[in-house]
């Protein structure tokens, strides 16, 4: 058993963000795009990741843009925020992973699919608040945690799967008597997000009570993102479709538009 003060001293252990990557996240919050962009253009790894990012056929650009002060200005202040984000989780992720079936490309992809998929949804309701298009950052950032806490006890974690075939949602209330969801929410705090977007993570369960009509709207839709992402081959072969257990009913009224929206990037 992991005690859950365990979790959240080995969640705030992380060691932080370079201090270029805190100074660009600063000239974001504060709405000063081409600061942002000079800053980042000095850091070679964040610059490159940036490049590699944008020129992916998943974002939509004709022309290969390398000019870091150029892709600021395509992406814009909302997304430029949510792809540093991006960044700073995939400096978290393990060299190598060995509970989950995945490396340093699969999980980018997890990362990129989320968060257009994501953005589409917000820009759908005109939603342009930066920490909720920030929170879907959380479920990758879940997932390298629980990597860490399954590689612990990675003796105990295999014979399960091999003896009783228990899945690893089920391990991982085990090990913690906590759910990604509950891990998303400690990411959170850790992070200093505001306590909506903790409650935002929680509710896309799907089996949480919340109050708050707009953050319950939101919820389902992360839900139905969540299902839909975990549910691609990428990460049906990694064993991240575990996680997820898909409420139809939690979902129901807005099933049909999410179908409609996702259909439209086919």
């Amino acid at each position: 058993m992991v005690k859950q003060e365990e979790i959240r001293d080995y969640i705030n252990s992380i060691p932080p963000a370079p201090i270029t990557l805190k100074n660009v996240l600063v000239q974001l919050s504060l709405g000063e795009l081409s600061k942002a962009a000079s800053i980042a253009a000095d850091d070679h790894a964040l610059k490159l990741y940036l490049q590699n990012i944008v020129n992916k056929p998943i974002f939509g650009f004709k022309n290969d843009i390398k000019d870091i002060g150029q892709i600021f200005g395509v992406l814009g202040l909302v997304q430029a925020e949510q792809i540093v984000y991006n960044y700073m989780v995939s400096l978290l992720a393990p060299k190598k992973w060995e509970l989950f079936d995945l490396n340093e490309k699969s999980f980018c992809d997890i990362q990129d699919s989320l968060s257009i998929h994501w953005k589409k949804i917000l820009e759908s309701k005109d939603i342009s608040d930066k920490e909720i298009f920030s929170a879907i950052s959380l479920l990758p950032a879940s997932i390298i945690v629980c990597e860490a806490l399954f590689k612990a006890k990675q003796e105990e974690v295999l014979l399960l799967r091999s003896v009783k075939e228990i899945d690893y949602s089920t391990i991982l209330l085990r090990l913690s008597d906590m759910d990604l969801f509950d891990l998303c929410k400690e990411i959170a705090k850790a992070w200093e997000m505001p306590e909506t977007i903790s409650r935002l993570v929680v509710a896309s369960s799907g089996y949480s009570i919340e109050d708050d009509a707009h953050i319950l709207d939101l919820s389902k839709w992360m839900h139905l993102l969540f299902f839909y992402q975990l549910s691609q081959p990428i990460c049906g072969e990694a064993g991240l479709n575990d996680f997820l257990d898909f409420n139809i009913d939690y979902v129901e009224d807005i099933y049909e538009d999410f179908q409609s929206l996702i259909m439209e990037d086919s």
